[in-house]
């Protein structure tokens, strides 16, 4: 690696640490009109997560999802389409994979268990493919359109899970709680640390991260998707068919989700319920980008996200805050990342941040002279 682009990355590392500790700083100042004490709040949220072996592994299990979506995000923003869309993708994919589960309890886990994760990443990519048809052939706002069909897919995934889908006892008493029945426990993923909800399906997400990274840059697919995102019309003219690239981008990128979806479904809830997403389809473009949009860099990217949100959740027990300060506090982080990344997206802001530098080394020079 050059010494320019070992500086590029400390540049960006710096800029991400600092809109992280901004984010904090500020949310510190609505702890504090919360009567609460910044200090003690942020010394649990940030050493919660890694004081225990079960801190730890619940943060692999938040991680888990985050990895999964951000992965579809990276394929879908590298070919120069936002998905907005992982939200609806995953619960997509979560109601389709407890719905095969539950129809055919009787096949062999070793048939049932991958048609249950494909059916679950089918059903987030024709949800995510559906945005891209709209993008690439009648110029529909990615956006736009993916932000309504979170919306549809919200509503779709309860009425299948209050109407058609319902646990049969929950119509028995009467309670009416929006789930479905848990799946076979023969489904169930495998525990990697016993007595923990860490499951394999944490392996199996570090694993699709490692082959995302050799899709998008060691295939000539993964190079003309990429060649989309850098340029669609130079793209277009070198003869790749923008279309149809832009379509397999919100493919690929929903069928992560709707695996993320599936994969919570069979490895940690053991059914479809009401709050299974938790915001994960939206966190995980926050770690995406928090990644540089990289399948490797966001592997710990979204350890640190999944920690976060542990961390805030261990935070708002252990010091009585209102539970809508963490959202604000997860708020302020999501709104500092992403301006983040768009000020790390303009060269001309770079190179001025690096002038810094390079004038702040040279008065060192010139003073140790």
């Amino acid at each position: 690696m050059s010494a320019a682009t070992q500086k590029s990355w400390l540049i960006q590392g710096l800029v991400l640490a600092g809109a992280l500790t901004g984010a904090l700083a500020v949310g510190a100042i609505f702890i504090l009109l919360a009567k609460s004490n910044p200090i003690t709040a942020y010394g649990v949220m940030l050493s919660g997560p890694f004081a225990s072996s079960f801190g730890f592994s619940e943060t692999l299990v938040r991680c888990t999802p985050l990895l999964l979506v951000g992965l579809g995000i990276i394929v879908s923003f590298r070919t120069g389409i936002l998905n907005i869309g992982g939200e609806g993708q995953m619960l997509m994919g979560a109601v389709t994979a407890a719905a095969i589960a539950l129809q055919f309890p009787d096949l062999p886990t070793v048939l049932l268990l991958p048609a249950v994760l494909i059916s679950g990443a089918a059903a987030g990519g024709l949800w995510g493919a559906l945005a891209g048809w709209l993008k690439a052939w009648l110029a529909v706002n990615e956006i736009l359109s993916t932000v309504m069909l979170n919306q549809i897919a919200a509503q779709l995934y309860l009425f299948f899970i209050r109407i058609f889908l319902i646990d049969p006892q929950e119509v028995a008493l009467g309670t009416g709680v929006p789930q479905t029945a848990l799946i076979p426990h023969a489904l169930w993923l495998e525990r990697i640390i016993p007595g923990t909800r860490l499951h394999t399906g944490f392996l199996l997400a570090v694993l699709l991260a490692v082959l995302v990274y050799i899709f998008l840059w060691r295939t000539t697919v993964g190079y003309r998707m990429r060649a989309v995102g850098a340029g669609p019309d130079a793209a277009h003219y070198a003869g790749i068919k923008v279309e149809w690239y832009l379509v397999l981008a919100m493919l690929l990128g929903g069928a992560f989700a709707g695996l993320a979806g599936a994969i919570e479904v069979v490895g940690v809830h053991h059914r479809a319920l009401e709050d299974i997403s938790a915001g994960y389809g939206f966190s995980g473009i926050v770690a995406a980008l928090f990644g540089r949009l990289h399948p490797l860099g966001i592997i710990p990217a979204s350890v640190l996200f999944g920690a976060l949100i542990l961390g805030a959740d261990m935070m708002q027990r252990a010091i009585n805050i209102p539970a809508a300060m963490v959202l604000v506090i997860q708020g302020l982080v999501i709104l500092f990342i992403v301006s983040a990344d768009l000020i790390l997206r303009k060269p001309e802001l770079l190179r001025k941040v690096s002038n810094v530098f390079a004038k702040k080394d040279d008065k060192e020079e010139e003073c140790s002279g």
